[in-house]
This record gives structure tokens, sequence and C-alpha cells, in this order.
């Protein structure tokens, strides 16, 4: 399934022409999220760092600050006031940054390293998800976890909107939770897929999700049985017969949707007319992270290394990583309905 990436000089990372985020991190990029409320964006790496950065009307990018972690950082995310950030990785830890003053301060602890963070506004607390097959959620005044969640395996993915979230696990299970009630599974199913889960994005109006596997397809699920019939999986982020890893996925808040993988492509869909919006020219390196801004009118993307060969398959004089800015225009906006 695994094909060795292919670094091909005659490409380049950048064949779309789109704006360059500088600079970069030195590593390759675990995740990207855009604030709910300015165009700051931020980003977390394998070199240990979480970076800010102000992307100005003009698209030119305004670095702001960073910190630093024991450790690769895996997961990151804002608070919904666009104050805080909070990021977890390699080193078991999550931390909140205060970006007013600076501080960084740890709020969570594993036994494994955190995959997933996310800010749950109305219960004023951070749920971190980790490799140690637990869901822990912290208030960031008291050192104990406010309630841990038993998993059936690590966290692969997870997403959340409100309160939905949905969990997929090393086991291919998916686990649905209400986080009004988030200690028992509101439903739990094998994965639509049958490889291994790479990411999960919740749609807007959370009647579901879209998973991506390792395996170049994706499944649109709803969170309903009685929407069943509408359940579909496609195969995407395929050249010849090589199959690559479907890296993320990212909802616009139109509802249609982008998904990214290791063979260096981006696609924008609409589920709901089972349809490529738009295919984008292949980058020379895979695409790891991607996500649209609380507008939707700047899709980012990390064009980097994404170890899916190990160390084996790193060459860091030609493996540099690149965050890049597309300017969304219709090409993002839903097929006309067919009356």
């Amino acid at each position: 399934i695994h094909p060795m990436f292919s670094y091909n000089p005659q490409e380049t990372h950048n064949p779309n022409n789109d704006v360059e985020v500088n600079p970069p991190p030195t590593d390759s990029v675990s995740q990207l999220a855009w604030s709910p409320r300015s165009n700051l964006l931020i980003a977390s790496s394998w070199d240990k760092d979480v970076r800010l950065w102000d992307i100005k009307p003009t698209g030119v990018s305004e670095p702001k600050a960073s910190i630093t972690h024991e450790q690769p950082v895996l997961a990151c995310c804002w608070s919904d006031d666009g104050m805080r950030v909070f990021s977890g990785g390699c080193d078991n830890k999550a931390f909140m940054w205060d970006l007013s003053t600076g501080n960084k301060i740890q709020v969570a602890q594993h036994d494994n390293p955190i995959k997933y963070v996310h800010w749950v506004p109305d219960k004023r607390v951070l749920m971190t998800g980790s490799w140690d097959k637990t869901i822990k959620y912290w208030d960031a005044r008291t050192p104990n976890p406010v309630s841990v969640v038993m998993l059936p395996d690590r966290l692969y993915c997870a997403d959340v909107r409100e309160n939905l979230a949905v969990v997929c696990t090393a086991d291919r299970k998916v686990t649905i939770y209400d986080l009004n009630n988030p200690n028992t599974p509101y439903r739990q199913f094998d994965s639509p897929l049958k490889y291994q889960s790479r990411c999960i994005r919740t749609f807007p109006n959370k009647t579901g999700f879209a998973l991506g596997s390792i395996e170049g397809r994706v499944a649109i699920h709803h969170v309903e049985p009685n929407d069943s019939s509408k359940n579909f999986a496609f195969k995407c982020h395929r050249i010849k017969n090589n199959i690559y890893a479907v890296n993320d996925i990212a909802f616009h808040p139109h509802g249609t949707f982008a998904t990214c993988g290791s063979d260096g492509t981006f696609h924008f869909w609409d589920k709901d007319e089972k349809q490529r919006l738009k295919a984008f020219k292949k980058c020379s390196l895979p695409i790891t992270s991607c996500e649209f801004n609380a507008e939707g009118t700047i899709f980012a993307y990390a064009v980097c290394y994404d170890w899916h060969q190990g160390a084996a398959g790193y060459n860091p004089s030609q493996m540099k990583t690149y965050i890049l800015l597309h300017q969304t225009n219709d090409e993002i906006k839903p097929k006309q309905r067919k009356k």
C-alpha cells in the first residue's frame, strides 16, 4: 500500500503558485490550526515547536511567536476566544499558551504521546486524546483530570464540533460521543474502511463525518442509522497503481471539503453531489495537514515529508517544510443542486 514516496527534482513544492508562509518550521508539520477569531495561524511540528503567524490581507505572513515542547508536537488547537493556544505531543504533556502574556503552562499529562487536543468552550475544559488509550478532560486550574474515558485502543485521530465528538482508534473502531454525556459512547462501530484510520472531520451541520484511511479512500458516514442510505466511500489520492494515505480533511463553512495526501495533492469535493470540485497540481512532497480559515477564504496546507518511510526515507537536503496559503474562490462552492 505504501510505495516509497518518490522525490522528483523536476517537481516543485508550490506548483499551484500559492503564497508561502515564512519562516516555515524546520521539520514536518503535524497540524495547522486557524484562530476562530482572526487570520492568526499556528502550526505544530516535529521540530518540537508551535509557531504563530499573523496572515495579513495581502497574504504576507508575519511571524509573531513560538513555544517549545520537550519532544515533537503532534497536535494543536485554539480557545474559542482566540486568546490561548493548546498543544500536545510526544512529551506526553499538553500546554496552554496565553498569547496576551506569552506564558506557557502545562495543563495535561498522559502516559504516552498526546495525539489530539480540543478546547470545549461551553464546558471550559481541554480534551486530550492519547496513545495511552484514554481521553482526558482538564480544567486548566487543577492538576488532575476532571474525567478520564477509556478507549478500546490507541487514539489515532479525532474531531469535535460543539457537542459531537468522533474518535478513531488503532483497532479501526469509530466511537461517537455526545459531550453532554462524555463518559459513555453514544455509538461505537467498526470503521467503514478496511485500513487504518488516518484523519476524521465532522460535517459543519454535525449530522456525520468524513473519515480518511491510509489506503487512499474516504468514507462519508452519518451519525444516525436512519441516515445510513446516504453513507458512501470513494477512492482518492491514487496515482496509477500507487495508493497513498489521506493525511487530512478540512470542511469549508459551505459544507464542501478538502482532502490532502501523501501523494502531494489536494482536492476540493462536494459530498452531497458526490463530485470532485477541483484537483490541484501535485507538489513534490506529501501534504500532511490542511485547514480553511474561519471565513473560508484561505486554505492553508503543509508540504513536507510525512515520515511514512521512517528515518530511512528522509533526505534533509531535499525535504524541506513549506506552509502554503491558497486563496479560495468559486472553486469551493457547492455544485448547483439538480432540480
